[in-house]
């Protein structure tokens, strides 16, 4: 069977946890196609990855956050995905929370879905530095789109293949695909929206994103 949803997982020096994400991701979607965008890493992620069963696109080396992901994103685009899912390597974004996201998309609720870890019952509790920049963002994107949205920075997310085509596109910011995406979109009229998704330890102590 063909999948028309691709999950894309940006990577970089993962193996403690990429195994684990993408077998997860498989287990409970195993309609979805994966591809991890292995981001010059110098450990073991590509084998774990690929043992997982997620197809590996791979940078010879380090280029970044944002560079990973609109890898992702020309890779879907071109085979013909209809929707995308993006979740972090680290294994802190919980896969059940794919449904959640990607059904608002899918029934046309909106173009693309946030997966907020502030909306949910096991609210997410930030260090007090990552707070103040969270805090940032929201005020810039109000301040700007005039939308209220609770995660700025969150990796988790869902898009239908409209938003798809923005982020192929030589203009998408990719030293910063946070506020400025929301904002960039809010302003050529896509439907945003949030749902709550759920937040685990990161195993790996550090964030790619």
């Amino acid at each position: 069977m063909v999948s028309d949803t691709l999950v894309i997982i940006p990577a970089y020096n993962e193996e403690k946890a990429i195994s684990g994400v993408v077998s997860s991701i498989r287990k409970l979607y195993p309609e979805m196609d994966i591809v991890v965008v292995n981001d010059g890493s110098s450990d073991e992620t590509v084998v774990k990855a690929e043992d997982a069963g997620a197809i590996v696109l791979s940078h010879s080396f380090n280029m970044g956050y944002g560079i990973a992901l609109q890898t992702g994103y020309k890779y879907a685009f071109r085979r013909g995905y209809r929707f995308v899912v993006q979740i972090d390597g680290d294994g802190q974004h919980d896969p059940t929370g794919i449904k959640t996201v990607l059904d608002r998309v899918k029934d046309g609720y909106a173009d693309i879905v946030l997966g907020s870890r502030f909306l949910s019952d096991d609210s997410y509790k930030p260090s007090l530095l990552r707070l103040t920049g969270i805090r940032f963002f929201r005020f810039l994107i109000r301040f700007l789109s005039g939308k209220v949205i609770t995660d700025p920075t969150t990796g988790f997310q869902a898009m239908n293949r409209n938003v798809l085509n923005v982020f192929i596109q030589d203009f998408f910011p990719v030293d910063y695909p946070d506020a400025d995406v929301v904002i960039l979109l809010s302003g050529l009229g896509f439907k945003i929206s949030e749902a709550p998704v759920l937040m685990r330890p990161n195993l790996g102590g550090k964030s790619m994103h």
